[in-house]
């Protein structure tokens, strides 16, 4: 019985980041720069605005913040920031109108996370990332030195499992988390949802668990569990559970946590009884996955930076290519409009 400690497995990231600036500015080039939009005054996502900061500027990368008083305006900043140059990602700070519901879309964060263009979404939160996550496609157009960008919460729980051990790390893609079985509270579509996904498409056996539904991932399909199935059930029979509702009323029952499980929290509230959860044998508690989450927002912000705004890169295995990039050079001007890169897509997977 244990907390984990998420800061090692941060700090493990941090020399390929580092070895990246260093290059940038050995050779003439501008570090990447992050650009987030703050249009909510949610403490959470505040706090991850500020992490995001220190953090960056603490790697030499470059940083900005746009505090917004209205939401509204959001998508005017998306479309200026697509236009500069000099921004290689964008990241907007959720939520900024809630639940509330759009004329083209579920709700309008919805349209804003489909408004990021994918050349600068280091969330990997648009829809050609979460298309290409749901369908198991993970480099774009085949190309194995472009790969897609994965959400950067859902990515930090994969990384510390796989630092922890729980996952395989010496089996092939598709295979890691081969044995296991995950349940995940709240099916968000910023964490709950891509992390069932990813789990999935690694081979793990993944509970959806959400207020009014559960469903099960695993081998390609999603079944919905029938009545008499709850998530009891769900808890008792998993290796892994991730806790991920943004309410502090609610706590997972104790009794439910079988010996030697891994418990992941990612809400910004503790899903848990501390005094309780540690006395399960063997169990291992994450109480914060911020830290690496911020790591993996560094990491995709490069790759992005790379794959956009390089050309002639040559890259080694997943969590060293950074490191081992040996030449770049500026790729031509970027693309317009979402609209744009939209079709040029399109166009290459026909």
């Amino acid at each position: 019985m244990s907390k984990v400690k998420v800061v090692p497995i941060a700090d493990a990231f941090k020399d390929e980041i580092r070895d990246y600036v260093q290059f940038c500015n050995k050779e003439g080039y501008k570090p990447p720069k992050l650009v987030g939009i703050l249009a909510t005054s949610d403490p959470a996502a505040s706090q991850y605005a500020s992490w995001t900061g220190r953090a960056f500027l603490s790697d030499g990368l470059r940083y900005s913040l746009i505090t917004v008083s209205d939401p509204t305006h959001v998508e005017g900043h998306l479309k200026e920031l697509e236009k500069d140059d000099d921004v290689s990602g964008i990241i907007i700070y959720y939520p900024c109108f809630g639940q509330q519901p759009s004329y083209s879309g579920e709700s309008m964060d919805d349209y804003l996370r489909d408004s990021v263009p994918p050349q600068k979404d280091v969330e990997g939160l648009c829809w050609l990332y979460r298309k290409s996550l749901y369908s198991n496609v993970r480099y774009l157009d085949d190309d194995p030195k472009r790969k897609c960008v994965l959400p950067c919460t859902a990515l930090s729980v994969v990384k510390i499992l796989e630092d922890m051990e729980v996952a395989k790390k010496s089996n092939p893609e598709g295979r890691r988390m081969e044995g296991l079985t995950v349940t995940i509270v709240n099916r968000s579509e910023i964490v709950g949802r891509p992390l069932a996904a990813m789990l999935a498409n690694d081979g793990a056996t993944v509970y959806s668990v959400d207020i009014d539904s559960i469903y099960k991932f695993g081998n390609g399909k999603l079944e919905r569990m029938k009545c008499g199935r709850g998530k009891e059930e769900c808890v008792r029979e998993s290796d892994v559970v991730v806790l991920g509702v943004p309410s502090k009323d609610y706590k997972l029952s104790t009794s439910w946590v079988k010996p030697n499980a891994v418990v992941v929290n990612v809400a910004s509230y503790k899903n848990y009884d501390e005094s309780t959860i540690l006395s399960v044998p063997g169990v291992r508690v994450v109480g914060m996955v911020g830290k690496v989450t911020v790591k993996m927002l560094e990491r995709n912000l490069c790759r992005l930076h790379r794959q956009y705004r390089m050309k002639d890169v040559r890259g080694g295995e997943d969590g060293k290519e950074i490191g081992e990039v040996k030449k770049w050079t500026m790729v031509a001007a970027g693309m317009a409009t979402i609209a744009a890169v939209v079709g040029i897509y399109n166009a290459r997977r026909r």
